[in-house]
Order: structure tokens, then sequence, then C-alpha cells
């Protein structure tokens, strides 16, 4: 295999569309599986850790932070697995993974029951989910990037995250019909076993759907990894040596990105629901599931305008808006007592954010040629996610804790600073990529390394 070699491309838009749907099917229920846990964290904190340590909202947030430190590990191990063995094979076995760690955690008895041992499977199933997670993100992101017909990966391939944050919406719709129909003691003592309980069964409808899936790499090349004919590929060897820039991109394109993500989609929800919890519960879910609705409709206007305009442009929109709307995000919205008003800015910061949810994953794509794709997009992806994104309900937890969330506002305006800076000095428009001109791209690579031997 050579480096110049490409993927199956789709024989028609009909069928890109329908293995998008079937990528992004899977992504929908894993991450569903991944904000029930952020989504219903307040009420079931109590049933892992003592209920008399004030500390328990920080154990909770510790938790959800230390299962990201799991994400590099899969994306290293399905990265390696999806360039070798199929993107379809390595989707179907993470969301498999996510459906057991579910189901564990919805069958989980209480601190009252079995001690500190409850925390402990909590904070095992969660590190199982965070390698599957770091799986799913690169090989989902490879995937429904090479399944869009060329002209079309930036709106195509968007629905990645309209599927993420259809998660996050999902989880949402689940808390307040248990809201409108229970109450929180009903929800807290046995309704977020439901939660979890549904996306497990969920991931299993999913697993036969992801069975049907085309493959993107050809036969060749799965046997060719299979028989040991090509040790290249998913090689973290060939990553490193060959491909270490592209790779350094990768995580500085996505060290902004998200922890604005997380900061504006997790830390913000939590603001809205604590300003609303104590007179009317329902209204922040309210608001809260309309925002991120809102949000996951943007995610293909997004994606079209990248195709008419560049990626670049989008981009950069995003950075401009994140370092500018940041600080008023995070010190508006916890003085709203107005339930208009705390949808529009949320909804505001949406708008910013869409400019990087819904084309990162073609952009890091583009990247790396395929025998090396998933491999390098999961864990330049995953590298950034784990150390900026996922820590950043805990950071911002902790700075409320101890007043101090104007450090944590300049920390993201910061991170979000360096990537615009990357975004203006090293990506371009409708410039040659490794998925659009994979032959084009391996000459100006030779070019660059005239002396290195072929492979």
């Amino acid at each position: 295999m050579t480096d110049s070699a490409t993927h199956v491309q789709p024989t028609s838009l009909k069928r890109s569309i329908s293995n998008t749907l079937k990528g992004s099917a899977g992504n929908l229920v894993e991450w569903f599986d991944v904000y029930v846990y952020s989504v219903f964290a307040t009420y079931f904190e109590k049933q892992f850790f003592d209920a008399n340590d004030s500390n328990s909202t920080i154990y909770i947030w510790a938790t959800f932070a230390v299962t990201f430190l799991m994400r590099p590990i899969g994306s290293w191990w399905f990265g390696r697995y999806a360039d070798r063995y199929g993107r379809r094979a390595a989707l179907t076995l993470s969301v498999t993974i996510m459906a057991g760690g579910s189901f564990v955690i919805a069958l989980t008895p209480t601190e009252n029951a079995i001690g500190v041992l409850s925390a402990v499977i909590l904070v095992l199933c969660r590190l199982v989910q965070g390698f599957a997670t770091g799986g799913e993100y690169g090989t989902s992101a490879t995937y429904m990037s090479e399944a869009a017909v060329p002209g079309k990966r930036g709106f195509l391939s968007s629905f990645q995250y309209v599927t993420l944050i259809g998660g996050h919406v999902l989880a949402q719709l689940t808390l307040l019909l248990m809201l409108l129909f229970g109450d929180r003691e009903w929800i807290s003592s046995w309704g977020w076993r439901i939660a979890f309980g549904l996306g497990g069964v969920a991931a299993l409808v999913v697993y036969w759907v992801r069975r049907t899936m085309d493959e993107s790499l050809t036969t060749e090349m799965i046997a060719d990894a299979k028989a040991g004919k090509d040790s290249t590929s998913g090689s973290m060897n060939e990553l490193l040596r060959r491909y270490w820039r592209p790779l350094t991109l990768a995580f500085f394109v996505t060290m902004g990105g998200t922890v604005a993500f997380y900061t504006y989609s997790v830390n913000a929800p939590k603001i809205i629901q604590a300003q609303f919890a104590g007179t009317d519960v329902i209204t922040g879910t309210v608001i809260n599931l309309i925002g991120l609705t809102v949000l996951m409709l943007m995610q293909p206007i997004g994606g079209l305008l990248a195709d008419r305009y560049g990626q670049k442009t989008l981009l950069v929109f995003f950075g401009v808006g994140g370092v500018a709307y940041t600080w008023f995000l995070l010190t508006a919205l916890p003085k709203q007592d107005s339930a208009v008003a705390a949808f529009a800015i949320l909804v505001g910061g949406f708008v910013f954010l869409t400019g990087y949810t819904s084309i990162n994953a073609v952009v890091k794509a583009q990247l790396f040629p395929i025998h090396i794709r998933a491999l390098g997009v999961g864990l330049g992806y995953a590298l950034a996610n784990s150390i900026f994104g996922g820590t950043a309900p805990l950071l911002y937890s902790a700075a409320q804790e101890n007043g101090k969330v104007t450090l944590f506002i300049v920390y993201v305006t910061v991170l979000i600073g360096l990537s615009l800076l990357t975004y203006i000095f090293f990506l371009r428009n409708k410039a040659p990529n490794w998925l659009e001109d994979p032959e084009e791209m391996a000459v100006l690579r030779d070019r660059r390394s005239p002396a290195r031997s072929s492979s």
C-alpha cells in the first residue's frame, strides 16, 4: 500500500447519506451514554458518594474528568484497529463496549449498600466508557468524512456533531420527561438507573445497524494488514515519525474548540439548571433542552457554509467569537432570572461554537493519509480533549467553590485564542488535502522530505 492510496468512494449521494445515517446512529447512542452522566450527575451523586460529604459534587465531576484519561488510550487502540481491520469493525466494537458500561452502572448498588465499592465500580465503568468514546470519535470522524461525497463533506460530516449534540439533547429530554411524570426524589432514587439502562439497550440496537454499513477501506488494504504485509497502517511509529506535524496541528485545532464545547454545552447548562433549581426546575431543563436542540440543528448549516466559503472561515469565526464571548457568557448567565434572557445568552454562545463543531471532524480527517487517518484524527483529538475538554466541568466547579471563576474565564479565553492563531496561520481554504488529493499530497510530502525511504 502507498501513501497515495484512497478510500472506497461512495457510489452515489444516496449511498453516502445512508452510510452517514448509519454511522450517526451509533454516534448518537454512544454520546447519549456519555451525557446521561453529566445531565443526571446532581441526582445520583449521593448514591455513589457519602451523602454527608460536602465534596461529593467535586468527586462526581472528578469522576467525569478522570475518564478522559482513557480517551487517548482508546483512540490509540481503536485507531490502530480501524486503520488495520476497517472502520465498520471498530465502530461496532466501540458501541458494544459502551452498552456494557451503561448496563453495569444502571445495576450498581448504592454507597449505602456496599460502601466505597459503589464509587469504585462507577469509576471503573466510566474508565471503560472513556476508552470506548476515545475510539468512537476518531473512527466516526474518519468514516463519516470518507463516506461523504466530494463537495458535500462539510455538510455530511457535520452530522457527527448533530448526533453528538443529539445525545445530549436526548439526555436532557429524558430528564425532562422524568421531571414531568415524577419528582426529584424519585429520579435520585431510581430514575437515573432507567436513563443508563435505556442507553445500554439502544447501543445494542445500533450494534446491528452498524453491521450493515459499507466499509471505506478497500478489501486489499484490510487483507494486507491482516496478513502482516503492511506494517505502517495504524502504526504509532509511523504516525510519530512521519506525521507528527499534522498530529500537532490536529491537537491545536482541537484545543480551543474542546474547552469551548464543554464550557458552553456542559457548564453553561449547569449554570441555568442551578439558577432555576430553587424556583422552577422544569423551566431550567426546558431552556437547556431547546438551546441544545438549536445547537444541534445549526450543525448542517455550518457544514453547508464551510462547503461554500471554506472551513478556515468557519473556524476563524468560532475563534474570534469565543475570545469575545466567553467572558460575557460566564458572567452574565449566573445573574439571569429571566428564562428568555438566559436562553438568548446560551444560544448566542452556541452560534459561535457551531463554527468549530460543525466542521472540525473533516478538518482533522484531511490532515492524514488513509493508512494512518483514524489513529491520527483520534489521538490528536483525544489528547487535547482529555487535557482541556474533559477537565472543564471539574475546573469550573472548583473555581466556583473557591471564588476563582474569573481565572477560569481567562484560562478558556487564552486556549481559544491559541487555537485561533492556529486557524489563521496554519490552515488554508480550498488547499490540497489527503481526502481529496492523496496523490498530490504524497508528492508534496516527498518534496519536503526527499531523503526518506519509500514504504
